[in-house]
């Protein structure tokens, strides 16, 4: 129960997927034009900037949900609570 929200393992994650993403841009880039090379190119730099935003932006979040649990434990239990009935009472009305 101790396990928390780890943004910058889901950002290391990401990060691979770049990664792994530009390893097959390389090795296609024998077969794939030069324009198209480039375009895939500014594709995958477009990326790594939404993902550096991304980033930022999971962390700040994750430091503000930790914070307000932290502050406020038995109404963000109430909540999570409010939250899964309402999610039964809508997934027991479509089944």
């Amino acid at each position: 129960m101790t396990d928390a929200f780890n943004g910058s393992r889901l950002a290391e994650e990401l990060r691979a997927l770049v990664s792994d993403a530009e390893a097959l841009l390389r090795s296609s880039a024998a077969s794939a034009g030069a324009a198209a090379q480039e375009h895939a190119e500014a594709t995958v730099a477009e990326l790594r900037g939404r993902l550096a935003s991304l980033e930022g932006q999971v962390k700040a979040r994750a430091r503000d949900v930790d914070g307000y649990v932290r502050d406020n434990p038995w109404q963000a239990v109430a909540i999570a609570g409010g939250v899964a009935l309402l999610v039964g009472l809508i997934m027991g009305r479509r089944g």
